[in-house]
């Protein structure tokens, strides 16, 4: 079951989507929340990241979604490491493809209420 994280201006669903961020790392990373506004992704590596720099994000929606992938502009607010995995939260700034990244937040905000 999809869950939500409170205590923020938009509801943070969270997420089993996979991400990349090209020139940031090769392969794939865990998108573990996403709202309209922001999002947080999880690594197995360290990654070379600059906090206040906007990066382009492509995410893949996991297959029961059903909708396409979908690319991100974001900046980065913070970068936290920890033992073998390491957390960035990103403001998101714009999507170029806003349709598929509405229905991806509607899907799992759907998914909370079911």
């Amino acid at each position: 079951m999809v869950q939500f994280v409170e205590n923020r201006k938009h509801r943070r669903y969270l997420s089993t989507a996979k991400a990349k961020i090209p020139g940031v790392f090769t392969g794939d990373a865990l998108l573990k929340d996403i709202s309209i506004t922001g999002c947080c992704i999880e690594c197995t590596m360290h990654v070379d990241i600059n906090e206040n720099t906007d990066y382009s994000i492509t995410v893949y929606p996991e297959n029961a979604a059903k909708i396409g992938c979908f690319d991100l502009v974001a900046e980065c607010k913070w970068i936290r490491s920890s033992g073998y995995s390491c957390n960035i939260g990103f403001y998101i700034k714009k999507s170029p493809e806003g349709k598929e990244f509405e229905r991806y937040v509607d899907y799992l905000c759907w998914q909370k209420n079911t």
